[in-house]
């Protein structure tokens, strides 16, 4: 058996800012209030949730306070939502499931209300209450392998978010039975980096990457007025290669793919993607979605959903919807667009054709 563990990181944003004085393409500088040039972007790294933050401010007045702040932010979300917190209000909702509602903070109660959401409109592909099947599989963790049919039965039965139940007006939350699990992380990620726009956005800087362990969040346009370029990975090659560029303006852009976290054994691929009527890795021709869309929270719900949906369902549902785009990538290396990113996909590598253009 082979297991491999990866950050998740398949957007890769390049910036081309051409800003410098003369148009050669160094880093732009601005005069802080000191006088003393500042490179831009600004930058402050984190490690939460598992993975690296990193949040890059354009503009030479962002202060240490600031990147305080997000730190506080961060944290907060961590403390509301991550289930291997085991003092976060989700890792107290699971301890009491079958038990007893639980009081949380306003904040877990709407991102759980908008989990609970996404998966009453999916009818369960996207499923809140996963958690019991990602415990079971533990891909991505050491000594992760195929359960039994018998223990994946178990766990799959214990999925149903038709068993979560909310009270708007005392802020509970309970899952009826016992053994049940929350796992809504890749919301968390979402509603921090929403959060984190929210709060650039009010102190004055407006134009930002929120970067959440390869997740993007891109806060209005670059310094210079145009659009972001955004590399799409590579899902066979390492961090760093592209199969071509998007420009785009303010907008999340979330993606999953077979290559994240996984392990093999007996020669099959089994990845993160639980598929929630087998209670196993999703199996189908793709090999990553990207999600282009309007806030992260919502992008987040949607990649796991659109990537079990498979090409054909995914691509009909994405362009049913308004502000959402997405870039699909099957195994057999071709590349498909929603209907609004036609003519906007550049492709860059010979070895993948776009197709249905």
């Amino acid at each position: 058996m082979t297991t491999k563990k990866r950050g998740k990181w398949p957007v890769l944003l390049i910036l081309i800012l051409s800003l410098a004085v003369g148009g050669c393409g160094k880093q732009a500088s601005q005069a802080s209030k000191g006088g003393a040039e500042t490179t831009l972007p600004v930058s402050e790294t984190y490690y939460i949730f598992g993975t690296v933050v990193t949040v890059k401010v354009y503009d030479a007045k962002v202060t240490k306070e600031n990147f305080a702040k997000i730190g506080d932010i961060l944290n907060n979300v961590d403390r509301w939502l991550n289930r291997e917190n085991a003092d976060s209000d989700i890792a107290k909702v699971n301890r009491m499931a079958g038990k007893e509602a639980v009081a949380v903070s306003p904040e877990t109660f709407a991102a759980v209300k908008f989990a609970l959401e996404d998966s009453q409109k999916s009818n369960g592909v996207f499923d809140l209450t996963v958690g019991p099947l990602v415990d079971l599989w533990g891909i991505g963790k050491e000594g992760a392998h195929k359960p039994t049919d018998a223990a994946i039965a178990q766990a799959k039965a214990l999925v149903g978010y038709q068993d979560v139940v909310l009270d708007e007006a005392k802020h509970t939350i309970m899952l009826k039975r016992p053994g049940m699990s929350l796992d809504i992380g890749g919301t968390g990620k979402g509603y921090a980096a929403d959060l984190i726009a929210d709060y650039l956005v009010t102190q004055g800087f407006g134009s930002n990457i929120i970067d959440m362990g390869g997740n993007l969040l891109t806060v209005g346009l670059k310094p210079d007025g145009s659009e972001w370029n955004i590399g799409i990975q590579n899902p066979d090659k390492s961090r760093g290669n592209t199969i071509g560029t998007v420009k785009v303006g303010p907008l999340a852009v979330v993606a999953s793919g077979i290559y994240e976290r996984f392990f093999i054994e007996n020669g099959v691929r089994y990845h993160h993607i639980m598929d929630t009527s087998t209670g196993a890795p999703v199996q189908n021709e793709l090999a990553s979605v990207t999600i282009l869309s309007d806030g992260a929270m919502a992008g987040e719900g949607l990649d796991n959903l659109v990537f079990a949906y498979g090409l054909e369902k995914g691509l009909e549902y994405v362009d049913a919807r308004d502000h959402v785009e997405a870039i699909f990538i099957t195994k057999d290396h071709k590349v498909y667009v929603s209907k609004g990113l036609k003519g906007r996909l550049e492709l860059l590598d010979a070895d993948f054709t776009l197709a249905g253009e």
